[in-house]
């Protein structure tokens, strides 16, 4: 990850809880906190409920793969926290890319790709 690192600390996770703004669509929900770091921070939650822990760990290397391939479309300085929902263990990489897409436009953090520009909405 170019311009990002791991929210790692628990303290942290907890101050984007409290102080962030989240959003949710059918797969993921996610925390954007300012951070004014000059680089944006992630941190990936996956519960117990999601399945086992191979389940979640590839769960969370999705989520990982899929903001780190569009990293250069989200505006810098923002710690996010991406929260994996129950019905996510079953989906595709291209859902999950598309589902942290799609939660970066609705916080207005991401450029729009070059092929929504010229879609027809």
């Amino acid at each position: 990850m170019k311009y990002s690192e791991s929210l790692k600390k628990n303290r942290d996770f907890q101050l984007v809880y409290r102080e962030g703004t989240s959003y949710a669509n059918r797969h993921l929900v996610m925390y954007v906190r300012e951070n004014r770091l000059g680089r944006n921070r992630i941190g990936i939650s996956v519960s117990k409920k999601v399945g086992n822990s191979v389940v979640r760990h590839h769960l969370t290397r999705l989520i990982r793969e899929g903001y780190r391939l569009q990293e250069e479309l989200f505006h810098i300085g923002y710690d996010m926290v991406v929260i994996a929902r129950v019905n996510s263990k079953d989906c595709a990489y291209h859902e999950i890319e598309r589902a942290i897409y799609h939660l970066g436009k609705l916080h207005g953090i991401v450029e729009r790709k070059n092929q929504d520009e010229n879609s027809i909405d």
